[in-house]
């Protein structure tokens, strides 16, 4: 009869590893990141059909788990950052659309936005990603990739 503590932990790594990796997307051959981010785009089409305020509580939620989830994932494959764990790219992609009504012009530039800002990492997401450790560290220069591409989508918008 199987040990009652080792079937829960091992049901529990298994989810926590099924989240971050977006259900196994972020396994991916290659560019998993790329492909984490893809999901980005159908929660930009769920944020935009809520009214604003339930938006960015879903939001601030993805978040917590982004960061719940991607800080256990690193201690159950003892890797710091691992590259399969994509929740973070998903959080950072809801940050770069909230608050925006859903467009297909604005998807793909948010999502090739988002990725080069993501690939890149100029000043100040390479300090955040630096300073923070865990899972934290996992998904803050996300969110602040978010926050850029966010900024200038919106201008972009605006000056259109």
């Amino acid at each position: 009869m199987p040990d009652y503590r080792t079937v829960s932990m091992n049901f529990k790594r298994h989810l926590i590893i099924g989240i971050a990796t977006c259900g196994g997307i972020g396994n991916a051959p290659f560019a998993p990141g790329t492909f984490g981010s893809l999901p980005g785009v159908l929660l930009y089409f769920l944020l935009s059909v809520l009214a604003p305020a339930y938006a960015v509580v879903c939001l601030l939620s993805i978040i917590g788990i982004a960061v719940w989830s991607a800080g256990h994932a690193e201690q159950f494959l003892i890797r710091k950052d691992p590259k399969n764990v994509v929740i973070d790219e998903i959080a950072g992609m809801g940050v770069t659309f909230i608050g925006l009504p859903f467009s297909w012009p604005v998807a793909i530039a948010g999502f090739l936005l988002f990725r080069i800002f993501d690939i890149i990492k100029p000043y100040p997401i390479n300090f955040l990603e630096k300073r923070f450790a865990g899972g934290i560290g996992v998904v803050i220069d996300d969110v602040a990739a978010g926050v850029i591409c966010r900024i200038l989508l919106g201008v972009g918008l605006w000056l259109i």
